[in-house]
């Protein structure tokens, strides 16, 4: 893994590289990212990373963390060759469009990007979050899920106190789930969104990861049997897979 930092004017960008990725792509990631940067007037440091598996033409995976305003936000995207990076600055530039207030909130799944879901044996978990959920109403955590760029994102819900997560579908453009309760929530929300019908089942994790993998789901978010805590698996770009759990004690 290498890292180039350029000391020059403006907000400090680290590029991490992973695989076959030139000196020339490094410095070009850090001049596009800085160049959006600079655009918003964004003066925090941020970071890049570059991750690609075979030769410059194959997929690599860009991701860029920073800070809007003291909150944490990212972006991430993947595509051929040097395309990812210019694909993570475009979604950095519209995140920031909508945080700035330029542009309206999003409320609808991006029509260019899919969620990785593909059909697999089963995959290992290689990366864990056990963090203390937020608490959100739909339209904060729906905020949060586009801050960090995620397909779906896990939270307690500021109404029920029940684990559960919003993510991108339609046909209202944000669906929700809880743990138990299934009816819509009660406050008002600025945008309609569709509630799932289903409650969400019970899986051990080893279950979770059968299911996910074998019905090639971009995520799940289940019930863990084993603290009745809300779990949210999700598949990575990588193939394998990421698990979010909360490790404060649920309202019941």
């Amino acid at each position: 893994m290498n890292t180039e930092k350029v000391a020059v004017s403006g907000p400090t960008v680290a590029v991490v590289s992973r695989g076959p990725i030139t000196a020339m792509e490094q410095v070009r990631a850090d001049r596009v990212i800085r160049s959006v940067l600079r655009r918003h007037h964004i003066e925090s440091p941020a970071s890049v990373r570059l991750a690609r598996s075979g030769t410059f033409g194959a997929t690599t995976i860009a991701q860029v963390n920073t800070r809007f305003r003291g909150t944490a936000i990212r972006v991430q995207a993947e595509g051929p060759g040097g395309f990812a990076l210019t694909f993570a600055a475009e979604r950095l530039d519209r995140q920031l469009d909508r945080l700035t207030g330029t542009a309206e909130p999003r409320w609808a799944p991006d029509p260019g990007r899919a969620a990785p879901a593909f059909v697999s044996d089963d995959r290992a978990i290689v990366r864990r979050k056990h963090c203390h959920l937020n608490v959100f109403d739909p339209v904060g955590a729906t905020a949060a899920m586009d801050r960090m760029d995620f397909d779906a994102h896990l939270f307690t819900d500021a109404e029920t106190g029940e684990d559960a997560v919003v993510y991108w579908a339609g046909p209202l453009g944000v669906r929700m789930a809880r743990q138990r309760q299934l009816r819509p929530p009660l406050t008002a929300t600025w945008r309609p969104l569709t509630m799932n019908p289903r409650p969400t089942r019970d899986f051990t994790e080893a279950e979770a990861i059968t299911r996910l993998c074998a019905h090639g789901l971009p995520f799940l978010f289940f019930t863990d049997p084993s603290d009745r805590r809300g779990r949210l698996l999700y598949r990575r770009y990588d193939g394998d897979l990421g698990l979010v759990a909360g490790n404060d004690v649920p309202i019941e």
